[in-house]
């Protein structure tokens, strides 16, 4: 049994009605029951998570996108993100995400082989991208 079904479990019992968002490499994904209901509402393919369990998700960049879908439907739900002790307040989670994703493209910057025009487009690009979060 995989360690994201033993923890999908976990959380059911002790709350069967919400939704299990497992943030897992560059996809969010639902499991089993969880599975189900999201693909009824967003018609997301189920796939097998091993030869028992089923599960649907979405990438990463759609999901402030899903967010918002799930809190107009009234849908309880919770990400689950190994890298977070636990996440309460999802306008900051999608910002700290935001960030790791500038730090991300900074760090792959090939210092030799970038102009100062290009430079200065990507400073630009990442200080209207800072804003936006700043000011949300």
């Amino acid at each position: 049994m995989s360690k994201l079904y033993v923890e999908y479990l976990k959380l059911k019992n002790k709350d069967i009605n919400k939704v299990y968002l497992f943030k897992s490499g560059i996809f969010y994904i639902a499991l089993e029951e969880d599975a189900k209901k999201l693909s009824e509402l967003f018609d997301f393919k189920l796939t097998n998570l091993n030869e028992s369990v089923i599960k649907c998700g979405f990438p990463q960049k759609r999901l402030e996108f899903y967010i918002n879908k799930l809190n107009s439907l009234n849908i309880i739900f919770e990400i689950i993100d190994l890298n977070y002790s636990k996440v309460d307040n999802y306008s900051d989670y999608l910002n700290n995400c935001k960030i790791k994703d500038i730090i991300q493209s900074i760090i792959k910057i090939d210092m030799n082989n970038i102009s100062f025009k290009e430079s200065f487009e990507f400073l630009e690009k990442i200080k209207l991208e800072l804003n936006n979060i700043y000011n949300n």
